[in-house]
């Protein structure tokens, strides 16, 4: 297995991506902690992941707040020893919708504001831990939005751009020491509950399916289709695993290919 004997913290737990990953992981050998603010979606998570056969704990954390996240950090290394990966997954808050020109400037400043100091708090975190043992990876998601802008996205897209640059600015501060940091970018998964409401919304409005508009959507991608939340959790696994050990300071494309590099 990939992550055989390698411990994950996953912020955002008990999310749609977070779940999938943290389901992908443990599927692979690792012990994953669940962390996040509401403990029965990681107990939910963590039940069916023990269920399968893996290995899963939960804490109750705030991704926001440094003190928080160290504490848990901490527990976790008295616990097993170490913290071979981290992934933050929480959601940014942001509102989507409307031109930036008629959005008010605290609602286009708070997915921007949220993804800096939430990637900073979990990064240096897990940064600091992973210094002393000279190993570890550190993960990140963001969306297409962050290399191609569109209308209407608010503050999503420069939040995206923003976590790509602190992964790219830990890459440098943590590579002496053996930390890798990647970046996933997805083009959005429809059978995430956010984007299939999104996607169920904008079809009434079209007057189509909800079938005929992700076929639509996906239309731009080279493989004429958006990848699943299983394809998201298996890159992870992959860029997480030691057979992605020259990776580092890189932004994974698993657009399916609606952007190209």
């Amino acid at each position: 297995m990939l992550l055989s004997n390698k411990n994950a913290v996953i912020y955002g737990g008990g999310g749609a991506v977070g779940s999938a990953v943290a389901r992908a992981f443990a599927a692979e050998g690792a012990h994953v902690f669940l962390v996040g603010r509401t403990l029965p979606k990681l107990e939910k998570v963590a039940q069916e992941i023990a269920e399968a056969g893996g290995k899963a704990s939960t804490a109750q954390a705030d991704a926001m707040d440094e003190q928080s996240v160290a504490n848990q950090l901490n527990d976790m290394v008295q616990k097993v020893g170490t913290v071979d990966i981290s992934f933050n997954l929480i959601l940014l808050d942001d509102i989507q919708g409307a031109s930036i020109l008629d959005m008010p400037r605290d609602q286009f400043l708070m997915p921007v504001f949220n993804a800096v100091n939430t990637h900073y708090i979990t990064g240096t975190a897990a940064g600091r831990v992973m210094m002393k043992q000279k190993s570890g990876v550190i993960l990140a998601l963001t969306a297409n939005a962050a290399r191609r802008p569109s209308a209407n996205l608010g503050g999503f897209g420069i939040a995206c751009a923003a976590i790509e640059g602190i992964c790219r600015q830990l890459a440098v501060e943590l590579g002496a020491n053996g930390i890798r940091v990647v970046c996933l970018r997805s083009s959005g998964s429809p059978d995430a509950p956010g984007l299939d409401e999104i996607l169920t919304m904008n079809a009434k409005m079209q007057g189509i399916s909800r079938e005929e508009l992700e076929i639509n959507f996906a239309a731009s991608t080279l493989l004429k289709r958006l990848p699943r939340l299983a394809e998201v959790a298996n890159a992870a696994v992959l860029m997480a695993s030691d057979k992605a050990s020259a990776i580092t300071a890189a932004v994974t494309n698993i657009t399916c290919g609606e952007l190209m590099d």
